[in-house]
């Protein structure tokens, strides 16, 4: 296809999609050629990979269901802008990536005004998790699902959606960087264990758990551990979590740097990290972990039933939905407290029976998230070029 052109609109507006898109939109250049059109909405990753948003995503950095509700007029207005910028684009194939309650929309609409546009979901919504009938509401205007997660195709299969294909999570792209090289065993060996805490990467996130996590961590210095405490974070985050940790017994060191970030986790003994993405990341790098998650009142009360399922029948935590087994501890909502933390955390802390049934079963991931030996981006990659070759009736290849 490499000279051929094509266009291809892609929609990110969140930091984690934004990471997707960007490796996307290099795997695409690579393999269509620099004469590909990309264009769309995302933020600095995909703009490092040259693209000119329509507008910039932070305008859709809202927090909680209050703040949405506050902005619902501006968020209604970008997704129209968003859908008519497709509708007059033309583009061959339409990319939504993560974000479903804005992404979704979009593609509704664009699919109501123009049925011919291809649309691709990239990092779909977690219907296995909640919402289920939103799987086969989605076949009205997704044409394919690109899944992050193994375990993904067949909830999709199951509950009537669209074609689900498993193209691997992207930081099976990174393990090189997350796991112990030369010179780590030295690093590790000269100074006390290292304790990574990580308490969220959005504002309401870190009010909920920023003095729980404190409490914690102060508990298992009570008990008589020394370690060497870690928070990673983004840039912009930075002086608010200095300010928050400024009373915590134990003083962590903030890294903002990826690298540097990236570093600790090669010599780190264990973690203490709110539910999320950061509990894969920290089990590819094979560090047993105590998680945690407390919303607030407002959303506790809309997500109840949500709650009351996951509580009562499985984990929320990816890792254990992977291994389809509860590995890792959880505390959620009310069992989220510093006491159980900070148990959960001496539990895994020594050569125990628990850190070493955690280790085993972290060791499983490589092989349940294989993906035949292709760069999850590259694998993403070709189901785009494959939309695009069906839309512009060109031969497979």
């Amino acid at each position: 296809m490499s000279g051929s052109g094509g266009r291809i609109f892609l929609i990110a507006t969140e930091e984690s999609g934004d990471r997707l898109g960007a490796a996307l939109m290099a795997r695409l250049k690579s393999r269509i050629g620099d004469n590909v059109e990309l264009i769309g909405v995302g933020g600095r990753a995909m703009a490092g990979e040259g693209l000119n948003s329509l507008f910039d995503v932070k305008e859709l950095a809202i927090v909680g269901l209050s703040g949405v509700l506050r902005q619902l007029p501006k968020i209604l207005r970008l997704i129209r802008f968003a859908a008519d910028s497709v509708i007059a684009a033309g583009p061959d194939v339409l990319v939504i990536i993560d974000s479903p309650d804005f992404t979704h929309r979009v593609a509704r609409r664009v699919r109501a005004l123009n049925p011919g546009i291809p649309i691709v979901n990239y990092a779909p919504p977690s219907v296995w998790a909640w919402r289920r009938h939103r799987a086969s509401a989605m076949r009205a205007y997704i044409d394919e699902v690109m899944a992050l997660l193994p375990f993904e195709p067949e909830h999709y299969r199951a509950l009537h959606g669209p074609p689900c294909a498993y193209v691997g999570h992207p930081l099976l792209e990174q393990l090189s960087s997350m796991r112990p090289g030369e010179g780590d065993e030295a690093r590790a060996a000269a100074q006390a264990p290292v304790l990574v805490v990580m308490p969220g990467s959005r504002s309401g996130e870190i009010a909920q758990h920023l003095e729980l996590f404190g409490a914690a961590i102060g508990g298992l210095r009570a008990a008589g551990h020394d370690f060497t405490l870690i928070l990673p974070t983004m840039p912009h985050l930075e002086a608010r979590l200095r300010e928050g940790v400024a009373s915590w017994p134990v003083a962590p060191g903030i890294v903002v740097d990826e690298v540097e970030k990236r570093a600790w986790f090669r010599i780190a003994h264990a973690a203490l990290v709110k539910s999320g993405t950061g509990t894969l990341e920290l089990a590819l790098a094979g560090i047993p972990m105590v998680t945690a998650y407390r919303l607030g009142a407002v959303e506790a009360f809309f997500l109840r039933p949500f709650l009351r399922h996951f509580l009562a029948t499985a984990s929320v935590i990816l890792p254990n939905l992977v291994l389809g087994e509860t590995a890792i501890p959880q505390f959620i909502q009310e069992q989220c407290t510093a006491q159980n933390l900070t148990q959960g955390l001496i539990g895994i802390w020594g050569d125990s029976p628990a850190r070493q049934s955690q280790m085993a079963a972290l060791a499983r991931l490589d092989g349940l998230m294989a993906t035949d030996g292709k760069a999850p981006s590259e694998k993403a990659a070709g189901i785009v070029v494959a939309s695009m070759r069906k839309r512009l009736q060109l031969p497979a290849g």
